[in-house]
């Protein structure tokens, strides 16, 4: 039984499958196409939530550090996934590179988790998204709200955008690339209409004390929601100060998160040995220079303090810092902005996970039938299947602090993929390889330190919470995953 759980499947199998008639996904997209898809996926909620309310809750000025600390760690892993999709040119992204190296029961394992990154976060950016389509209508003077059906509050405009982007995604991955870049085009325009306005309202003594010192935990952010790492050093808190700002790293780090996502689509990519490194790193590269642009920007214009969460929980957003110098106006260009980056960031999770479910089936792990594709060469019943899932969850529950659960899953996938090269460079030394990452092993150590480093920066809570998940996936496994594995019938 042992030996079953640690079965590998072998890089030249995993390309064969592959090529399967009616399990082969078509390959249409270029090195442009992949970096729209990064960019796409990356800038959204992160953006325009995240970096004020950290500033004023969590990190001062000093959110821009702890963009740089996520933007290094997510870099170091960025290294690793462009090695892994150029030799392993396969849908299923961590997974598939998990099943080669580590064996079925640790991809498995790893699928799961990705479905707390892919799912899950599309769920969650959904409910954004129509938060936004609620704000933007309200400008007008219009109220888009919620409705109740039988005690649930119906979340329309949630369901509404899963289910466009799911048609978009069932005809082709080429019609949703094109349709992401026309979105991503407007979106990285309002970011820059942020940074460039903003410059203009910066003043200097806004930034000191650029590290505040750190201070008592505001009420809700002690106990088990401080950091694993602060609550190790004896409940110092992780309010402001150096675990503060490193706490801040960990939370941001959701703003990072999609890039490997690039990875999802290496069977679509045309010459993915050669396209999928550029796309993978190129796009890291574009959103971290905005992100710590934008955090420079918007903590200069305004005091930390003014950024704090208000009493009635209210958190603030890009568009507070405009409106402190009477630029309301620019809400309305930034809630349209945020509404364009949270659309493509929806529509490339789901494209990430509808694929590494592809991945999943084709394998056996989950029902083979899901893997098959249609007239158009894209997994068409796995991508139904998770609209609908992304679909209910967004729809028909609240949202709570999901951000936290997404990023553990993400670095959880980031550490494994790291030491997947590590294994992969001494067992099959002889595979060749589009990218090479560099100053091996020391690139991937450090990636999976820092992984490491973030993790246990966030909160007690949302570790409890994905061991339960891990555990439930575990279960799934022994009762339908490994009876039904494709490598298990071939390797008794």
């Amino acid at each position: 039984m042992t030996s079953q759980l640690w079965r590998t499947k072998n890089i030249e199998q995993s390309i064969a499958d592959s090529e399967e008639p009616s399990h082969r996904l078509r390959r249409e997209l270029g090195v442009w196409d992949v970096i729209v898809f990064g960019v796409a996926v990356v800038i959204g909620a992160g953006i325009f939530t995240l970096t004020a309310s950290t500033a004023g809750d969590i990190t001062g000025p000093a959110v821009s550090l702890s963009f740089v600390i996520a933007a290094i760690a997510c870099g170091l892993a960025a290294l690793c996934y462009a090695e892994f999709a150029s030799t392993v040119p396969v849908a299923g992204s961590a997974y598939t590179f998990s099943y080669a190296t580590f064996g079925e029961f640790v991809a498995w394992i790893l699928g799961w988790d990705l479905i707390l990154e892919f799912a899950l976060a599309a769920a969650v950016v959904a409910k954004g998204w129509s938060s936004y389509l609620g704000e933007t209508f309200s400008l007008f003077g219009t109220d888009v709200s919620t409705t109740s059906i039988g005690g649930f509050k119906v979340d329309w405009g949630a369901i509404l955008v899963v289910a466009v982007l799911t048609v978009l995604l069932a005809v082709g991955t080429r019609l949703s690339s094109r349709v992401s870049q026309v979105i991503t085009a407007i979106k990285v325009a309002v970011v820059l209409f942020v940074i460039i306005l903003g410059i203009g309202y910066v003043s200097t003594t806004n930034y000191s004390p650029f590290i505040p010192p750190a201070a008592e935990p505001a009420a809700g952010h002690g106990g088990v929601n401080q950091s694993l790492l602060s609550s190790m050093f004896g409940d110092v808190g992780s309010t402001y100060g150096v675990f503060g700002m490193l706490a801040g790293a960990s939370i941001v780090f959701f703003a990072f998160i999609g890039f490997d996502v690039v990875a999802t689509t290496a069977e679509e990519t045309k010459d993915p040995q050669r396209n999928l490194p550029r796309g993978i790193i190129g796009s890291l590269v574009i959103v971290t220079i905005l992100y710590v642009a934008t955090a420079l920007v918007v903590t200069g214009m305004v005091p930390f303090s003014e950024l704090q969460t208000g009493p009635d929980g209210s958190k603030a957003t890009l568009a507070t810092a405009f409106e402190a110098h009477g630029a309301d106006w620019a809400a309305t260009i930034i809630s349209l902005g945020a509404l364009a980056g949270l659309t493509t960031v929806v529509m490339v999770m789901m494209l990430g996970q509808s694929r590494v479910g592809f991945a999943m089936a084709r394998d056996g792990l989950l029902p083979r039938s899901w893997s098959k594709t249609g007239e158009h060469g894209t997994p068409v019943r796995i991508t139904i299947g998770v609209g609908v899932v992304v679909a209910v969850a967004a729809g028909f529950f609240p949202a709570g602090r999901l951000e936290e659960m997404v990023n553990v899953g993400t670095l959880f996938a980031f550490v494994l993929v790291s030491a997947g090269v590590l294994i992969l460079r001494r067992t099959r030394p002889d595979l060749p390889r589009g990218f090479r990452t560099p100053w091996v092993p020391v690139v991937p150590v450090l990636a999976i330190l820092a992984c490491a480093w973030l993790m246990i920066n966030l909160t007690v809570l949302t570790w409890i919470r994905f061991l339960v998940w891990m555990a439930a996936g575990v279960i799934i496994y022994f009762i339908y995953g490994k009876r039904h594995s494709v490598l298990g019938q071939r390797i008794p």
